[in-house]
Formats: C-alpha cells, structure tokens, sequence
C-alpha cells in the first residue's frame, strides 16, 4: 500500500516545452533575434534535454550546462549570440510567465489530497520552480517540495532521494512512489532509491534504458488503478 506520492512536475504535471517556447519567443524579441518557432524551440529541446543529462550525470555543472546549452543553441541556429550567461537567466525567469497545465493533472493531485502524502521532486531552479508552483496552483496541494537547487544535488542521485526520504512521513520505501516523465531522472532516481516506479509516457516510447519501471501510464488518469490495486 502506498503512502506516499513523489511527482515531477515538468512534463508530469506542467508542460515544460509550452513554458520553453513561450520564454524563448520572448526572449528572442527581448534581445532583438526576431521570433524563434516552434521548430526552433523543439531543436533546442532536444539540446536541453542532453545538457540536463550532463548535469545529472555530473559531466558538466551545472552553470556550464545551462550557459553551454544555449551556445550550442545559438551555433546550430546560425545566430550571432555571445551573452548566453545573461540569455540564460532571462530564459529561466521567463519559463514561469505562463502555466500550462497537462491532461487534468491538478485535478488528480487535489482528489488525492488527504489520501495519501504527495511532494513535488523536481530539477530546476528554487525561484523559477517555486513561481510556476504557485501559480499554478499546486503549492497548496503538496506536503511539500524539493527542487535540486536548493538541495545542492540532481535527481537521479542518491542523495538527491536520501535527503527528500529522510524529510518526509515516516514510512518504508516500498510505501514511496515516483511518478514522471524522464527515465533518465525519475526512473533510475526510484531505482536508485530503491522505491516503486511509475512511467508516464504519453508518446508511447520505448524503454531501451535498462531502467526498471514498476508502472507504465499513458494517461494519468490511470494512476487511479495502480494505487488502488495497492490499497
């Protein structure tokens, strides 16, 4: 039986690449590089994708990431941009102009609400992260929040997971599940933890990780049958 509900939150519950593209168009017009499209914001995408894998992974840190991320960004675009350090934190700031929410993910988190204990477990930055929250609405749904800046430490790590277990209610670790997008943060972070796992996988991609995955949705709406098959 679960207990306890640890969501992420970008493309979970927020969607992140309507956020990204929101705060890339407006920057662009910002900084006077015209508009950025929505192909363009797709490949950057990609890019971020694997300059936050880089972070997870410890390969970079994390400012050389997210400055790296748009100077690869720019170089592939043909655009002339050198200040990526202040595009970045223009960038970042921008994510949290607007809330989109995916499928009825807010409505899901609030019937569960007293049920069961739900915390946000999230990469990104404290002030950023704690904006789109609050706007959204979520921050008076959870029991509480952990986002990687102000714990000094990425998911999929170790001590990403010890630091929000040995902070939350008091339960076992087979009563903790993870619900997200990424198998490369979330997943290997519940194998890591050695917690149960629950893919959201919308787009229907495979799983060629070695990940374990104790759960696979495609809506999550069905996070209904798999806590109530646990009760």
């Amino acid at each position: 039986m679960f207990k306890v509900i640890l969501w992420d939150i970008d493309n979970t519950l927020l969607d992140f690449f309507l956020a990204l593209h929101n705060s890339l168009n407006n920057r662009f017009k910002e900084y006077g590089l015209g508009e950025c499209s929505l192909e363009a914001a797709s490949r950057f995408d990609k890019i971020n994708v694997k300059y936050w894998e880089y972070i997870e992974k410890g390969t970079l840190t994390r400012e050389e990431a997210l400055t790296g991320r748009f100077k690869e960004f720019f170089e592939k675009e043909g655009i002339s941009f050198e200040d990526c350090k202040s595009f970045n934190l223009a960038f970042e700031t921008g994510l949290a102009d607007d809330i989109y929410l995916i499928e009825n993910g807010y409505d899901i988190v609030k019937s569960l609400k007293g049920k069961y204990n739900q915390y946000a477990v999230t990469n990104g930055a404290v002030e950023v992260q704690n904006i789109r929250l609050e706007k959204s609405g979520f921050d008076k749904l959870f029991d509480g929040v952990f986002i990687s800046e102000g714990i000094g430490c990425e998911k999929p790590s170790v001590e990403f997971f010890d630091y929000v277990i040995n902070r939350i209610v008091p339960c076992s670790r087979d009563e903790i599940l993870i619900i997200g997008d990424s198998l490369t943060s979330d997943m290997l972070g519940g194998n890591n933890a050695k917690i149960k796992t629950c893919w959201y996988n919308p787009k229907g991609n495979i799983n060629s990780s070695g990940v374990r995955i104790d759960y696979e949705i495609k809506s999550l709406n069905e996070i209904y049958e798999i806590i109530k098959g646990t009760d």
